[in-house]
């Protein structure tokens, strides 16, 4: 993978946007105690409604009664996933706008955008056409389902790149396309569908120097061929390959002193992770004593960490 013409710090913003990719990759960066914001709206699977997504949070346009409906008893949004549905509508408002507010803060001082799409299928609402981010198992009858151009989403991530180098001019954006196959539309429609999304992705990246495209997809396809590097259902990556994937993202973004942060930070986590058969025994009472005095040497090493890794 080539070097980009920048590097990302551990002590970085960054903001994850789309699908179970960016969700994944949002995680390894939790787990690493990295400040990152993981997908304020849920999962997202096209490009518009990643675009939908960035431009709420850049107006922090609050949600009322008007942006949701109910069905089959349950009140959801077609901008969220169901994570942010609820039976009751004002908790459904309040799990929205709170998470919204949150995201409208943390995008202002956002240093890295990633944005990880999965298909260039979308689904339209027939009463004003606005691409979706979930049908919420709406009848079919209710969306016009079409396949988006490569034109279409160069155009619109254009205007949104542009708007942003306005309001961040030292934001840098990464794209990745998701190594997760859509087979609902038979293999031959997911390849033209990625296919879409690869080209559209790549003449952003030409157009824009504030831009980097990661294989994912690739390094699933071609390094990852065999079906051990999948989960059961042969279509999500394992967490095998999540592991393998992250570690190929950290060596291309990440400086060298990130690298070494990610390293102290594992073996502690491991540490952390350790379940002892005798909680009441010496051997574990010296253990926990070497783990305090790990943290705190690596608190003072990474004074970001302060407040990430309290001793309780």
């Amino acid at each position: 993978i080539s070097k980009p013409t920048f590097s990302i710090n551990y002590e970085h913003r960054i903001m994850t946007l789309g699908s179970c990719f960016a969700e994944n990759i949002g995680k390894n960066m939790q787990e690493m105690y990295l400040d990152v914001d993981v997908n304020p709206f849920g999962v997202l699977y096209n490009p518009m409604s990643v675009l939908q997504s960035i431009e709420i949070l850049l107006s922090k346009r609050e949600f009322t009664e008007k942006d949701i409906f109910n069905h089959k008893s349950i009140w959801n949004s077609f901008s969220h996933s169901s994570q942010f549905s609820d039976t009751n509508q004002e908790q459904c408002l309040e799990k929205i706008n709170r998470r919204l507010n949150v995201s409208a803060e943390f995008i202002k001082q956002t240093n890295v955008l990633l944005f990880t799409f999965g298909t260039a299928w979308v689904y339209e609402e027939n009463q004003n056409g606005r691409v979706v981010s979930n049908c919420h198992k709406l009848p079919s009858s209710v969306f016009n389902r079409r396949r988006l151009s490569v034109e279409e989403i160069v155009e619109a991530y254009s205007k949104l790149i542009e708007k942003l180098q306005t309001v961040h001019p030292d934001l840098k954006i990464i794209f990745s396309v998701s190594p997760v196959r859509h087979l609902k539309d038979t293999a031959h429609g997911n390849n033209l569908s990625k296919s879409l999304l690869l080209l559209a992705v790549d003449e952003l990246c030409t157009q824009f120097g504030n831009t980097f495209y990661f294989p994912a997809y690739e390094l699933m396809l071609d390094e990852l061929r065999d079906y051990r590097f999948y989960a059961e259902d042969m279509v999500h990556p394992s967490d095998l390959t999540i592991q393998f994937i992250w570690q190929k993202f950290v060596e291309t973004f990440f400086d060298n002193v990130s690298q070494e942060y990610f390293r102290d930070v594992k073996q502690l986590n491991n540490d952390l992770n350790h379940r002892p058969f005798f909680p009441a025994s010496e051997e574990f009472e010296l253990f926990t004593a070497n783990l305090n005095k790990k943290r705190s040497m690596l608190i003072e090493k990474y004074p970001s960490l302060k407040n990430k890794l309290a001793i309780p």
